[in-house]
């Protein structure tokens, strides 16, 4: 129960979300290497993603039984392979293929990284240490982008950067199995108890929202450096620096959100759930001003704004979870929370590509903002005004 522990977490937090990020920030040079448009790029997204929403239930459920340190130890290992398959494809086929392998192993990721968070924490800073953790992954896709592009203007080519991702999953995966020892699992594995924990209102209230701030958030992601070179203008190195930004902001608010969230008083749900609800509405708000900035400036500080919220939620909404289940049941409870997020993500980014062709950005992110909206309520009135 120390700092020491959450920052071990924290660390082997970064490296996965290193390895599965890498394939966002590589699809200019997956198009540019396999000859394939932009609509057939993005089935390099489709195809990690799937893998990832695919197994997050086995894992959760795998966590549960035997504890979150074999899935951090052999989750890693896993990813590390996944990086060496995708270093190596040869043709485009075979990097989807990769790419399914790299999203299977992330599915361990969630369940155990919240599993482990709760474990470690210090006592009555349970939510400021899923935010700390929850830093992992804004770090490291930060960092994933930066290897990406570094590598691939060099002669050493872009895959190269997978390899080395690879090589660092695999010497973090020993120091977790030297100096991680957790919580052991109940020992039985078995399907997780879904509709159980549905019986619940407030997380099936997390449930709902999760799906709409999942939309919001890869909406978000998806589309910031198009959006600031197409309709702001801006050239593409400032609408990389204006994603960039968004991610730092999004580490800030996760570990403002978490302090606030420690200190608020009641129930333990009840502090994460009235800062999740803001972040959404304040999500929804910065989605609008968005909208309004028309400078390359304005809109810099406009995303910027938004970051702290719409990419700051994801630590608060797992510890609003985590206090709602039972210690036994935080893996699956996270399958849940992140299928519905991974849902959400799945299916809004397409829609909000269609809307932006047939009447232009402002539309597009109005309608993002009502989804924020939307999740703000559902946590208001299924979890936090209880």
């Amino acid at each position: 129960m120390s700092w020491r522990g959450v920052s071990l977490v924290t660390g082997w937090q970064l490296t996965a979300s290193l390895c599965f990020y890498t394939i966002f920030a590589a699809t200019a040079f997956v198009r540019s290497t396999f000859g394939v448009s932009r609509a057939v790029t993005g089935l390099a997204i489709t195809a990690v993603m799937l893998g990832y929403t695919a197994l997050l239930f086995g894992t959760g459920a795998a966590a549960d039984a035997f504890g979150e340190r074999p899935l951090m130890v052999y989750g890693l290992l896993a990813l590390a392979a996944g990086m060496g398959l995708v270093g190596l494809a040869g043709s485009f086929p075979v990097l989807l293929g990769a790419l399914v392998f790299v999203g299977l192993a992330y599915a361990a990721a969630m369940p155990a990284t919240n599993r482990a968070a709760v474990v470690v924490a210090p006592v009555g800073r349970e939510a400021l240490a899923m935010n700390v953790k929850q830093v992992g992954v804004t770090a490291g896709s930060a960092l994933a982008a930066l290897l990406i592009t570094g590598i691939g203007a060099t002669r050493f080519g872009w895959q190269a950067g997978f390899l080395v991702a690879g090589v660092f999953a695999v010497l973090i995966s020993g120091i977790t199995a030297w100096r991680y020892t957790g919580k052991p699992g109940e020992g039985e594995l078995s399907f997780p108890d879904v509709r159980g924990l549905l019986d619940d209102p407030a997380y099936k209230g997390l449930i709902v929202s999760g799906f709409f701030l999942g939309a919001a958030v890869f909406t978000t992601t998806g589309y910031t450096v198009l959006h600031v070179t197409e309709s702001v203008g801006a050239a593409a190195g400032i609408a990389g620096a204006v994603l960039a930004t968004i991610q730092v902001t999004g580490s800030a608010g996760r570990l403002v959100g978490g302090e606030l969230a420690d200190r608020l008083p009641g129930r333990p749900a009840r502090g994460p759930a009235l800062v999740l609800t803001a972040q959404a509405a304040l999500s929804a708000v910065g989605f609008l001003v968005v909208v309004a900035a028309e400078s390359t400036a304005v809109s810099w500080v406009a995303f910027g704004f938004l970051g702290l919220f719409i990419l700051g939620f994801p630590g608060v909404y797992y510890a609003t979870m985590t206090a709602l289940v039972d210690d036994d049941e935080v893996g699956a409870a996270t399958a849940g929370g992140q299928t519905a997020i991974n849902l959400g993500g799945l299916s809004a980014p397409p829609l909000f590509g269609l809307v932006v062709d047939a009447t232009g950005y402002d539309t597009g992110w109005t309608i993002t903002a009502g989804i924020a909206a939307i999740a703000a309520v559902v946590v208001w009135t299924m979890i936090a005004r209880e």
